[in-house]
């Protein structure tokens, strides 16, 4: 579990880090991002995984997130993996775009060619990071939480949903709801998974909700309403339908005039990690 320094800085009492490693499940070097918060010898600390976005890599939130003074107050460590595999030899779409491919990894298991081979991002945010983590870190593995932004909204709500034994907390920025029912998730289920849509369902959380999925503590999504991705791509009222359907508790509230940017995420980033705390303890 050799983990790589490539930067450390003091915050607010704590310490943020940018770190890489040797992935096994991706076959790549990874990076990440990892902030402590002050804490006495020997404590053990509830950990908050953020899921990362379309194009983006475990720097944005580290940015811009304005996560750290709600950490070191709540004595959170938050988590920040990168989005998709990198690096030579590591296929992208064919066009350049950005929606699949490199910076577009859906967490998911990738069984399509030449995709297969690297593209094996749950495995990693759910078994080889966490490994990484409570190998390095002064982390309670038996407190985790995991947020995320669209595409990592999405991660965040089918891996939390998938594991609800292991994410006592699992909340959502902007996600999408329904790669079933929406282009991008679409183009890249299609990609990555095959066409036969009945196996695109343990990655879709309307989906996994249906089928009988849930997580204990509730769920909570902060959506914006000036979000130009709404209608088209994220469709929150799937994911409020189905919950409503199944008696999933979840709290989804709908942000007037927000847009899709960091700058809604840091507006909520507190709320979210104070309600991620209360369920951690």
């Amino acid at each position: 579990m050799t983990i790589e320094t490539v930067s450390t800085n003091k915050a607010f009492g704590g310490t943020q880090g940018v770190y890489k490693h040797r992935s096994s499940a991706t076959g790549t070097d990874m990076a990440f991002s990892v902030y402590v918060p002050p804490h006495a010898p020997g404590t053990k600390l509830p950990v908050v995984w953020y899921l990362s976005g379309l194009t983006c890599t475990h720097a944005n939130v580290t940015e811009k997130g304005e996560f750290r003074v709600a950490c070191a107050e709540l004595g959170l460590i938050f988590v920040a993996p990168d989005t998709s595999p990198r690096g030579e030899g590591v296929p992208d779409d064919a066009e350049g775009a950005y929606d699949f491919g490199l910076g577009a990894g859906f967490y998911v298991n990738a069984t399509e060619d030449p995709f297969t081979e690297h593209y094996k991002m749950r495995d990693y945010i759910e078994s080889e990071l966490p490994s990484v983590i409570a190998a390095n870190f002064p982390a309670d593995m038996e407190r985790q939480g995991i947020t995320g932004h669209s595409m990592g909204g999405h991660g965040a709500l089918t891996i939390g949903l998938r594991n609800p034994s292991v994410y006592k907390s699992v909340s959502a920025f902007a996600p999408i709801v329904s790669p079933l029912q929406c282009p991008w998730g679409e183009k890249a289920l299609t990609g990555y998974i095959g066409a036969d849509k009945a196996k695109w369902r343990e990655y879709d959380a309307v989906a996994l909700i249906e089928d009988g999925a849930r997580v204990e503590t509730g769920l909570l999504v902060d959506q914006g309403t000036g979000d130009n991705f709404l209608a088209g791509q994220l469709k929150t009222h799937l994911l409020a339908e189905a919950c409503s359907a199944a008696g999933q508790a979840a709290e989804i509230r709908m942000q007037d005039g927000y847009d899709h940017s960091y700058y809604f995420i840091s507006t909520f980033m507190a709320e979210h990690l104070k309600w991620h705390a209360e369920r951690l303890g």
